[in-house]
């Protein structure tokens, strides 16, 4: 699946636990997360309380990959 074929959707990081990210959207959903290939390969480090677009994958909405993060 392709970043194209994502639903994007803002939220704030609630928990990180190893590789993976607990993502509060604006919607009040939570949904588990990883980084994205560009976002490892250019080392952005996402830490708890920043804000986040998140790709939610449209065949299991509890899944996502973090695309962009947020300026505050």
């Amino acid at each position: 699946m392709s970043r194209e074929d994502l639903l994007s959707a803002d939220g704030k990081v609630i928990d990180t636990t190893g590789g993976s990210y607990q993502i509060q959207l604006d919607s009040g959903q939570v949904v588990s997360a990883r980084l994205s290939g560009r976002m490892k390969k250019f080392r952005i480090r996402v830490l708890v309380g920043d804000r986040v677009t998140v790709g939610v994958s449209p065949y299991d909405p509890g899944h996502g990959l973090i695309t962009h993060r947020q300026r505050q």
